[in-house]
């Protein structure tokens, strides 16, 4: 029986020596090693973030963009509950969060990202081209502020509509990270991060950034987080060695039922789509993030009506629908819950 447990307990040793040595291994094939993302401030984790936009109705990232006022309003509300924001492209409104935030002191950390499109004409060239500058620009003005750059948002997975070869990520990416100080990362589904082709951008990354949403996996509601939870613990095992952060999490409020085929609303999400249900995936999520400590960016603070084809779709489709306040800034009785249970100070 001894020689049995000693044998056990040797070969969990050296299972446990092998993922060591493969983290060293990958920690040192980066230039200059791992950078670790910083997820303190005064003291205080600040892990649990916001997906932030501060495109208001009648605004759109292609037209009317906030004022300093409107984006002053929106931090300054968004500080009550959180201080790690994440913002996905490089627009004006992007520099101007970046800008209010340095001119009033807030205490907000960002992961600024850069929008990576398919790359197959000159103009999405061109496009992908002014986003990498612009990152790594913003990355350097605003180091005190920017924790990390994202390359890309759901940029390889197989049904993006923006879908570029891994192969063009990596290059971007390394180009990112030889010019910037902080962490680089790139965001995507957790349906590219259980696939193999998804090893090599791994290795050039100091933290993957992974969506899971069980509403648009069909999930019931009572098992949301549970089944994000083992997404997330399939993926640690998955990378071992490389960090991981749940950039995207969420419940919409509203959807189209009417919405049937291959990837629309109306097939994927049968769990329920209310406010009521949203109230009840964010005290799963809420109390999931506090257990687990997991770095976690729940998707998003505020309605955005310029979504999912503006005027000319639906006012109650998904996309516009995923804030915890509505496109006016008044949050949602599901929020309102969280904020008595875990914000009872905030003002």
């Amino acid at each position: 029986m001894m020689k049995m447990i000693f044998s056990r307990c040797f070969l969990l040793w050296l299972f446990l020596a092998g993922l060591a040595v493969a983290a060293r291994a990958h920690e040192d094939s980066l230039p200059g090693g791992r950078r670790a993302l910083q997820l303190e401030l005064g003291g205080k984790w600040i892990g649990n973030g916001i997906s932030f936009s501060t495109y208001r109705d009648g605004q759109s990232p292609e037209g009317a963009a906030p004022s300093e006022a409107e984006v002053l309003a929106d931090l300054r509300l968004a500080i009550r509950y959180w201080n790690l924001i994440r913002m996905y492209d490089i627009t004006p409104a992007t520099e101007r969060v970046l800008r209010v935030i340095r001119r009033e002191k807030l205490p907000i950390r960002a992961i600024v990202g850069a929008w990576v499109t398919a790359s197959r004409t000159a103009a999405e060239q061109a496009k992908t081209r002014e986003q990498v500058d612009g990152l790594i620009r913003l990355a350097n003005e605003y180091s005190d502020i920017v924790i990390a750059a994202a390359v890309g948002n759901e940029a390889c997975v197989s049904w993006s509509d923006h879908r570029t070869e891994p192969a063009n990520l990596i290059r971007l990416v390394r180009e990112v990270r030889a010019a910037i100080r902080q962490p680089v990362t790139t965001a995507d589904d957790y349906n590219f991060w259980n696939k193999e082709e998804s090893k090599a951008v791994a290795a050039e990354l100091d933290f993957i950034t992974f969506h899971t949403y069980a509403l648009w996996n069909g999930q019931p509601l009572a098992e949301a987080m549970a089944w994000t939870g083992a997404r997330y613990d399939e993926a640690v095992k998955f990378h071992a060695g490389t960090p991981i952060i749940i950039g995207e999490t969420g419940w919409t409020t509203s959807f189209d039922p009417s919405r049937q085929g291959p990837g629309d609303e109306g097939t994927l999400m049968k769990a329920e789509v209310s406010v009521a249900a949203q109230g009840e995936y964010l005290r799963q999520h809420y109390h999931w993030v506090r257990d687990r400590k997991v770095p976690t960016i729940l998707f998003e603070a505020f309605d955005e009506n310029w979504k999912g084809g503006g005027s000319s779709t639906p006012a109650i489709i998904s996309e516009k629908h995923w804030g915890v306040f509505d496109s006016e800034r008044r949050p949602k009785a599901s929020f309102e819950a969280i904020v008595r249970e875990f914000y009872p100070t905030a003002k």
